[in-house]
């Protein structure tokens, strides 16, 4: 929209493949400023943030579409309220009620709407641990039963406490069963029972159960201000103590460490996969 060849509402709506009208009508329902309007507003703010590093006047003007330096400096005055030899005295943003605006040196930047006041970047990370866990364990599947558990990487151990884990079936097992004992420690239960001889089926019902415990033990522990609090694990030997923010941030960090590993030894057994990256799948949600 901001590009030098959409300079006319025309060429706006030839680039999206949209009618003129259509394109027009659209943009001013979601944005609440009309094309033009919109255009003109990022590029006024874009050539604010050029003028307070220094450029001129006129080649800010030129470079911006402006017909001349006058034109360009009567339409700032009227957005900023001072003229372009003032632009360090002003942000280069204005109000707008769509909360877009330029985002330097050549991006946009739209503001949150206020409905999640504070995203918390571990809920996004413990919902995607427990959704790319699903995901690989699907990918696994396809694999035979040998290759499911084929020592694709001998001596391979991710901590020394849960032995090797050669296999396929070894670490998406450990990925699971890392939680497992965790919520064990802090729900107040026995030790579970480590079963290594899960197939991919099954493992992905276990997976479906377990990971929906630990996500509602976190947004629960969150919810109620408890993260902070510390449990003493008697299951360990000597017994420990761990803060519950802290074994949210171990289990995330072993578990995104064996996902990349299943993604090395998928590949290799000719199973590809996506790279699991917590962006790509917010987009699909």
């Amino acid at each position: 929209m901001v590009d030098a060849a959409n300079a006319e509402v025309g060429d706006m709506a030839r680039s999206s493949f949209a009618s003129e009208f259509h394109f027009s009508r659209e943009v001013r329902r979601l944005t609440g400023e009309s094309p033009a309007a919109l255009r003109r507003r990022i590029i006024l703010e874009r050539a604010a943030w050029r003028l307070r590093r220094g450029e001129t006047v006129a080649a800010v003007a030129a470079d911006e579409g402006w017909s001349s330096p006058e034109v360009f400096s009567r339409a700032f005055r009227r957005t900023f309220g001072v003229p372009p030899s003032r632009a360090g005295d002003v942000a280069f943003r204005v109000p707008a009620p769509n909360g877009l605006h330029f985002h330097p040196p050549q991006s946009l930047w739209l503001d949150g709407d206020g409905t999640d006041k504070d995203p918390d970047p571990s809920r996004l990370m413990v919902a995607h641990d427990i959704a790319d866990t699903s995901y690989l364990i699907e990918r696994a599947g396809l694999l035979s039963d040998e290759q499911w558990w084929q020592d694709v990487a001998p001596g391979q151990v991710v901590l020394h406490w849960d032995g090797p884990e050669s296999s396929v079936g070894a670490v998406l097992g450990a990925l699971v069963w890392t939680k497992e004992v965790w919520l064990a420690t802090i729900e107040g239960r026995d030790f579970p029972d480590r079963d290594t001889t899960m197939t991919a089926g099954r493992l992905a019902e276990r997976h479906a159960d377990i990971g929906a415990r630990w996500a509602a033990m976190v947004s629960e522990c969150a919810a109620a201000g408890r993260m902070g609090d510390t449990v003493i694990d008697a299951l360990c030997d000597p017994p420990e103590s761990f803060q519950l923010y802290g074994i949210v941030a171990h289990v995330l960090t072993y578990s995104a460490h064996r996902r990349g590993l299943v993604r090395s030894m998928l590949a290799g057994l000719g199973v590809p996969t996506e790279q699991g990256d917590p962006l790509d799948w917010m987009r699909r949600q």
